[in-house]
């Protein structure tokens, strides 16, 4: 069973509009969760805000934000002035301008929601919308309020729905030529690159989400049944520190070597 949709509100292209509903399309329920015990008495501890100079517990009514503008100097806001400055709606998606699909690269991607139509009727006005973007190669630029925050987000296309993306924001990103500007514009020996083709080309398999399995959450996982039924877990071998490699002089003799190596592995 497909999950509750977590936000429904209306998708709205000019005159055009239906109601949609939105789920993530990523989830961590299935992820092993801890909360944090006091050991004596094996209750939860709670966290709470204190006064950092009178070591005070603060009320909630007496909590606001504050912007540094110097030490120990803060601006403060309240949630009313925060607010004003947010989206009128916060339940419509109203798309307000399309760039082509590959313009936005996938730096820029942040969280993946489903979007889907929520009303039968407004299932063909959806439909021209998703098709009219697949068709014309475009994605979808709108702001929404989510997660409490004000987003850029971009529509995607996708079979017979649409893939909603939180887009970061500018000053998130940063610019690649300041990590990248040092490395040498030089091309590689020709030998050395059939070498390296030949090595990805051994290890190319169709992509199956195999690939990204968690080792940790299964290990984790059996630890807790072991409690569970009251026995300890056999403690298993840490594995042994990695030799420090060795200055590797040569490249091409140790590509040779990389893919014999690759060679008998798949003929075991």
């Amino acid at each position: 069973m497909a999950p509750r949709s977590f936000w429904k509100g209306y998708l709205k292209l000019s005159l055009v509009t239906c109601p949609v509903a939105m789920t993530p399309a990523t989830s961590e329920n299935e992820k092993v969760r801890f909360h944090t015990l006091n050991a004596k008495t094996g209750n939860r501890v709670v966290s709470q805000y204190v006064d950092a100079v009178s070591g005070k517990p603060v009320d909630e009514d007496d909590e606001v934000k504050g912007y540094q503008r110097g030490e120990d100097d803060y601006v403060m806001l309240e949630d009313d002035e925060i607010a004003a400055v947010a989206l009128e709606s916060t339940r419509t998606i109203d798309i307000d301008s399309f760039v082509p699909r590959d313009s936005i690269e996938w730096i820029w991607y942040d969280k993946p929601h489903y979007l889907t139509p929520n009303d039968p009727v407004g299932e063909e006005a959806f439909s021209v919308i998703r098709d009219a973007m697949a068709s014309t190669n475009t994605v979808g630029i709108s702001r929404l309020v989510m997660y409490r925050r004000e987003r850029a987000v971009m529509l995607e296309p996708r079979d017979r729905g649409i893939i909603l993306w939180t887009l970061r924001y500018g000053d998130e990103v940063r610019d690649e030529s300041d990590y990248f500007g040092d490395i040498k514009d030089s091309k590689p020996d020709p030998k050395l690159m059939t070498l390296v083709t030949k090595l990805i080309d051994e290890r190319t398999a169709p992509w199956t989400a195999k690939m990204i399995d968690d080792p940790v959450q299964d290990k984790l996982l059996d630890i807790i049944a072991a409690k569970k039924k009251g026995r300890k877990r056999v403690a298993q071998p840490k594995p042994a520190a990695a030799e420090p490699a060795s200055n590797v002089i040569n490249i091409m003799d140790a590509l040779r070597q990389s893919i014999g190596s690759e060679g008998r592995q798949k003929r075991k």
